[in-house]
């Protein structure tokens, strides 16, 4: 299957994100409002008129390119939402992207918010459409909780190492988290805490599962050659890679739920646009969709960093620690910031950006060039994938 490289090198010139938690003074206008304000009060001289182009991600916080245009006094741009299941605030980037490299815009604004916290409802309220009744009703830590037995069983792990592994994943995360004030959950855990959490599906318990949370974050991009015009630190998009699963995983035998087969396609498109042949020694760090702590184990060896049957022994050895040879979710990924679902993909996009601008301060990786942002949505075995390689250099 062809994925080439775009017509036109693109950069990341500026980005702004609110931090992500209970924002209940705040509307999703207001979000949006703040996250662009930060990206573009960062780019001196540059307004919003300047910006040929928006696009704002959200699943149900509002309808229409309006949920944009409204709170930022808009006159005569075009402004697109989308949607893509968690994975819309990428989403977002991936199509204003096109647009610069395409040459129809000079300048283009991604954006992506969601507001979580103003319902009854704890969790995901999306309405879904009307279906052909094959559709497996579960919740989403019911679906994702499969991964861990399936995972010990295809590989012979045992039920201590392999929990073991998924409470080292949620002890890392929050450790990173506890360092970026823009975290929703900012205290590290003890593995103890993590394992007498209250249960939810299967092996999970609270603290295998991402938070709910409010927050929006914002983009800037242009071709690649107009960068340094506007910042002497771009982000330079490498690669890129989008797979929308048939869902055939949930409707035959043959899925194991040790993988997601949406995800390793959307790699090997953005690998081989970035021309990384060795992504667990070329890659700098890694922000991934941990959205549950197994989901994390499968997608080290989904994204190539560990060999099949291995992740869960590199998570124990410390791999993917900060300080390591590749951190993974250095700001605290969905298990510290919550899932504000038009705003994850952009919010780790945000993460790379700053690592490879050298600005993360605390948890910052040393000498960071490459890094990789992995957003999904949907389920196990029906999933969409979003993978993207970004650098410091073009």
């Amino acid at each position: 299957m062809a994925s080439r490289r775009m017509a036109h090198d693109v950069a990341i010139v500026a980005m702004g994100c609110t931090p992500f938690r209970d924002h209940w003074h705040c509307s999703a206008g207001d979000l949006l409002v703040d996250a662009v304000q930060e990206c573009v009060g960062s780019l001196p001289g540059v307004t919003l008129d300047d910006i040929d182009a928006f696009w704002v991600g959200t699943q149900g916080s509002g309808l229409s390119g309006q949920t944009l245009a409204r709170p930022l006094r808009l006159v005569g741009k075009p402004v697109t939402r989308v949607e893509n299941y968690c994975a819309t605030g990428s989403e977002s980037l991936r199509n204003a992207a096109f647009a610069v490299a395409s040459g129809a815009y000079d300048m283009v604004m991604a954006t992506g918010v969601e507001k979580l916290k103003d319902s009854s409802y704890s969790g995901l309220a999306a309405v879904y459409p009307p279906a052909d009744g094959t559709d497996v009703d579960w919740t989403a830590p019911a679906g994702f909780s499969l991964l861990a037995p399936a995972y010990q069983q295809t590989y012979g792990v045992s039920a201590r190492d392999m929990r073991s592994a998924l409470t080292k994943v949620a002890v890392k995360n929050h450790a990173n988290g506890a360092l970026n004030e823009r975290a929703q959950f900012r205290k590290a855990v003890s593995a103890d805490t993590v394992e007498k959490s209250p249960r939810v599906a299967g092996q999970l318990g609270v603290l295998d599962c991402s938070g709910v949370s409010d927050g929006a974050a914002a983009a800037i991009l242009v071709r690649a050659e107009d960068a340094y015009r506007y910042t002497d630190k771009p982000v330079f998009l490498r690669g890129m890679g989008f797979v929308a699963g048939s869902g055939s995983g949930l409707a035959t035998d043959g899925y194991d739920f040790t993988t997601f087969p949406e995800v390793v396609e959307a790699a090997r498109q953005a690998y081989d646009q970035a021309g990384v042949t060795d992504p667990a020694s070329e890659i700098s760090l890694a922000e991934v969709h941990d959205c549950f702590t197994p989901t994390e184990v499968v997608l080290m060896e989904d994204l190539g960093f560990s060999e099949r049957g291995k992740a869960w022994r590199d998570v124990l050895d410390g791999r993917y620690d900060l300080g390591s040879a590749l951190p993974v979710n250095t700001d605290g990924g969905l298990k510290s910031f919550g899932h504000p679902i038009g705003a994850t993909g952009l919010r780790m996009v945000f993460e790379c950006f700053t690592q490879l601008r050298g600005e993360a301060g605390a948890r910052q990786v040393p000498d960071a060039r490459l890094a990789l942002a992995q957003n999904l949505g949907g389920q196990p075995g029906s999933c969409v994938a979003f993978v993207a390689v970004l650098g410091s250099r073009r």
